[in-house]
């Protein structure tokens, strides 16, 4: 049995537990604008020719660039699925479809242990610095982030580290109002400072989750990377091992310019798991496989709506039946 009768056999799995249906569901719909342009034209490709040669390769390798995979990943991609077409004597068309399925679930994962779940303290708070430049979403991020603990029955805080950017502090406080989570910054003040205290009370409330904010500053790296290498030993010295992940928010929406971004954070300091925001906005959707082949960080969180709980937990098999449900029925 190949990856993709698996795959269907997961789903198939899947659409029978009511959590994981609506889950799927979710998938399905923030993944449209992506699926209708991109499957529809895969799918009009093996009408077109009847024949895997040269040409469909040429008229895939677009269809896969305009998705937003990736150049590199792209040409890493035909190569394998050239590579398997000779060595399967693949001819059809239709069948070569569920043959891309594979190989672009396969190039995701990749033989590795890279995990999308988030790493959680086993005593006293589990901490998660949240990084990314201004403009992608960082602050409702943590606000559904907040909202998804709440809802399991967590205890959050909510740290205020853009000390400096007019409003930041204040527009954090709403949200943490919103959502029921404790709220800790102060405004004009060394971050550092404000993260030692907030996670003292942090301690002391015996907080499940801190969520802790962070500027978004890329124009000059050297002072970013300072003061999160200054956050880091801070975090260090009230909880041991922490942070215990950090998160880059990226737009979707951005595309390459993300994978940049991506790219640039990862220079200047450890990041985790991304957060990839408004998938359901772009056509685009290829971009979860783009970053993880160009920086090899794991996908941990994607939004796929406006709504509190459209900030779905990644999970690679409802991506793949989100993007490609027409040729999985």
């Amino acid at each position: 049995m190949g990856l993709f009768d698996k795959l269907k056999n997961i789903v198939s799995k899947k659409e029978n537990i009511k959590e994981e249906k609506e889950i799927l569901e979710t998938y399905e719909k923030g993944l449209e604008k992506t699926r209708s342009e991109f499957v529809s034209k895969l799918s009009l490709l093996g009408v077109k020719y009847t024949k895997v040669n040269e040409e469909y390769f040429e008229e895939l390798e677009n269809l896969l660039i305009m998705a937003d995979i990736g150049i590199n990943t792209v040409f890493t991609f035909l190569d394998r699925l050239k590579d398997r077409v000779k060595k399967e004597n693949i001819t059809d068309t239709k069948y070569l479809n569920e043959v891309i399925v594979d190989e672009l679930f396969i190039i995701y994962v990749n033989n590795e242990s890279l995990s999308d779940k988030i790493h959680m303290s086993s005593s006293g708070p589990t901490v998660i610095l949240m990084v990314g430049v201004n403009g992608v979403g960082k602050t409702t991020t943590i606000a559904k982030l907040s909202h998804k603990y709440i809802e399991e029955g967590k205890k959050v805080m909510v740290i205020a580290g853009d000390t400096f950017r007019a409003g930041a502090v204040e527009q954090l406080e709403d949200w943490s109002k919103k959502t029921g989570a404790l709220f800790f910054g102060r405004e004009n003040i060394d971050p550092s400072g404000v993260i030692f205290e907030g996670l003292e009370q942090a301690k002391e409330e015996n907080v499940d989750i801190v969520l802790i904010d962070t500027a978004g500053r890329l124009q000059n790296k050297v002072n970013l990377m300072k003061e999160l290498e200054k956050m880091n030993k801070v975090i260090g010295r009230i909880i041991p091992d922490a942070p215990h992940e950090t998160l880059l928010v990226i737009d979707a929406t951005t595309g390459q310019n993300g994978i940049l971004q991506a790219t640039s954070f990862k220079e200047i300091t450890n990041i985790t798991g991304i957060v990839l925001t408004k998938l359901d906005g772009t056509a685009k959707g290829g971009i979860v496989l783009a970053i993880k082949e160009s920086v090899g960080i794991p996908v941990k969180f994607i939004g796929l709506g406006e709504k509190m709980e459209d900030l779905q937990a990644f999970d690679i098999e409802s991506y793949i039946y989100g993007l490609f449900k027409g040729m999985m029925d």
